[in-house]
């Protein structure tokens, strides 16, 4: 064993500081790489979700109802596979076009005896 340190005196030293550098540093890059997984499993959910909302927005977009028969299509024509008649878009629709006193119901009161 003695002759085997004498003849590989540099491969003795270089394990040594091998032996000593990589607990030091190990340790800490392992912390860092577990650390950086699982922010990665925290943030990729997170990251879906919001491409599903976007997408789900854009396809929503896209829909256009028929105010004859009331069925669905995505946008692609102008007229009804069903009837016939035009459609309008669900945006369209949609309230926030609209005056306030266009929103207002009015009722009347009436006692009831």
């Amino acid at each position: 064993m003695i002759y085997f340190i004498k003849a590989n005196k540099n491969l003795f030293k270089y394990s040594l500081i091998i032996l000593m550098v990589i607990p030091i540093f190990g340790i800490n890059f392992l912390i860092s790489f577990l650390g950086n997984i699982l922010i990665l499993l925290l943030l990729i959910p997170v990251l879906l979700l919001l491409v599903v909302f976007l997408g789900f927005n854009s396809f929503k977009s896209k829909i256009n109802t028929c105010s004859n028969c009331g069925s669905i299509s995505l946008g692609l024509s102008d007229t009804c596979v069903n009837c016939g008649a035009k459609l309008t878009k669900i945006n369209e629709k949609n309230q926030n076009n609209q005056k306030p006193s266009e929103k207002t119901i009015e009722i009347k009161a009436e006692e009831i005896k």
